[in-house]
């Protein structure tokens, strides 16, 4: 449900919009008058955890009529199965309409007309076939982001307006880095690129020209660069481990930075060494790892281990306040960026999914080894942590490795990996995990189902399982049945047990006091089980 505020005065304005899941996106009409916006059909009361997420559609909302009087726009109740979302060019002329069907980012791009009263459409992206992002268009020359025949990204150009199928030409060619999207603010493009999982800010002109680029503060990740083509200024935002949000702002013209706006902080960020690594994973493929400690721990500690691996979304370094607390007590933080994750474009990502799956697991135990045998974690001192597809992650390397690790905290994880299709945006994931229902991805997911797979007759690290009982698109079920799972097997004496938060959803949807109450329940299991001392304690 969303609801529409006037920020001028600070007030609601009684328009309200229900069925915009997973999203709160909105694209404004140039006049205000209203807003482009994606939902699902309501579904009965006793469904609406449960039943599959089909048949989405684009509307209109007009501000100060009811949802019942919005105007459809776009739908393809040919392929329930596709979902919509809208955004309007600069000049409020176009309605660009990106089209895909599950987690992959393949996509079709449609546009409407907004002049033409009737918003006629027409499609100039067919197939599902690449990733397309718009960057911005003058008239009718369009700049796209793609991995159309390169798949760590280019950018191009399209006149939409030389026929009803406009082709792309090259621009900005691939990279060794990978082209994260650009913008064109100021009329130069603003590109974010990832160069080993950290923010690389490049400037081209409108023609392709190659600029100076915008130097950052040091290792992190940068956001952000919006505005509009005469705008002579932006503004990003920068984080790293050690470092909270801050936003700069952004000469178009120089590519020089000043701060805006920044955190006052309670600790000194210098106090704290980010570095990164590189690991060889059991096939040999080169990993990158950040680990962030305080300068002062320099022998083995007390180290948690965290990953993804999955969708193509890459982990950038980000600031984290109680990953702060748990450094602040001597313990070690560690980021590896496994295959599967959107690091280095659509090979890593196809390097850990489907059938290459298991190379997620073993970068990640990979990642433990190489922690232990460096000296920056000692023996009994490592903890694992994963969050929904991570969560899957630290699930199935505890059951192929449980010796290797101390503690483990999968969170809101995808367990039961031959039904999860069954549960509302299951069906999404079947681009990374495959089709239970097809017999070789069955066995495939039989192999490594968290929930199939715990066995026992040999020791376990102590568990951790946190969910929340209103999770809606990885559905409390998984969590359940796999903690039933553990508790019911001979896996030793350490404890196995579920944390399960009230009123809440997929990681969201807590108050700050619970975020903490969460924080330090996790962190005190999590200490207890590597030996990590408490300050004053």
């Amino acid at each position: 449900m969303a609801h529409v505020l006037d920020v001028a005065t600070g007030k609601e304005t009684g328009d309200v919009v229900h069925g915009m899941k997973f999203t709160l996106a909105a694209a404004w009409a140039r006049d205000g008058s209203g807003f482009f916006y994606s939902r699902y059909p309501e579904v009965a009361e006793a469904e609406k955890f449960q039943a599959l997420n089909e048949n989405h559609r684009i509307f209109f909302h007009r501000l100060g009529t009811p949802q019942s009087a919005d105007r459809l726009v776009y739908e393809t109740p040919a392929h329930p199965t596709q979902s919509h979302y809208a955004q309007i060019t600069d000049d409020g002329h176009w309605l660009v309409i990106t089209t895909s069907e599950g987690t992959d980012d393949r996509y079709q791009i449609t546009l409407a007309d907004l002049n033409d009263p009737a918003w006629p459409t027409r499609t100039i992206v067919h197939g599902l076939n690449h990733h397309w992002s718009l960057a911005g268009n003058v008239g009718t020359r369009f700049y796209w982001t793609t991995n159309s025949h390169a798949p760590r990204m280019r950018i191009v150009t399209m006149d939409v307006g030389a026929s009803e199928h406009p082709e792309a030409h090259a621009l900005v060619p691939e990279d060794k880095a990978t082209l994260e999207g650009a913008a064109i603010v100021g009329h130069v493009l603003v590109a974010s690129y990832l160069v080993d999982a950290r923010t690389e800010i490049r400037r081209y002109a409108l023609d392709g020209t190659r600029l100076e680029p915008v130097a950052l503060p040091g290792i992190g990740t940068a956001s952000g660069f919006g505005g509009e083509q005469d705008d002579p200024e932006t503004f990003y935002a920068f984080t790293s481990f050690n470092d909270p949000t801050t936003i700069y702002r952004l000469n178009i013209a120089t590519g020089e930075s000043i701060p805006w706006a920044a955190p006052k902080l309670l600790f000194d960020p210098a106090d704290y060494h980010v570095e990164q690594r590189f690991y060889a994973s059991k096939d040999g493929t080169r990993v990158p790892m950040f680990v962030v400690r305080r300068k002062d721990v320099t022998g083995p500690a007390p180290t948690l281990l965290y990953a993804y691996g999955g969708f193509n979304i890459p982990l950038t370094p980000s600031f984290s306040s109680s990953r702060i607390a748990w450094m602040e007590q001597g313990g070690v933080v560690a980021i590896a960026n496994i295959r599967g994750g959107g690091e280095y474009g659509k090979a890593w990502h196809d390097g850990g999914r489907l059938a290459n799956k298991q190379n997620s697991f073993d970068d990640f135990i990979a990642a433990g080894e190489y922690l232990i045998a460096q000296g920056i974690a000692g023996a009994g001192q490592l903890a694992i942590q994963g969050g929904s597809n991570g969560g899957l992650l630290v699930g199935a390397v505890v059951n192929q490795r449980p010796d290797l690790f101390a503690a483990a905290l999968p969170a809101v994880g995808v367990m039961d990996m031959l039904r999860f299709d069954r549960w509302t945006a299951g069906r999404y994931w079947v681009d990374d995990y495959g089709r239970p229902s097809e017999e070789a991805d069955f066995h495939r997911l039989l192999a490594y189902s968290p929930y199939h797979n715990v066995r026992g007759g040999r020791d376990y690290p102590a568990i951790l399982v946190t969910t929340a009982d209103t999770d809606d698109r990885v559905v409390p079920g998984h969590s359940f049945k796999y903690t039933a799972a553990l508790q019911a097997a001979e896996i030793g004496a350490k404890p196995h047990l579920a944390r399960i938060e009230t009123r809440a959803g997929h990681g969201s949807g807590k108050p700050t006091d619970k975020i903490i109450e969460e924080a330090a329940d996790i962190w005190a299991f999590a200490a207890e089980w590597t030996g990590l001392g408490v300050k004053g304690r």
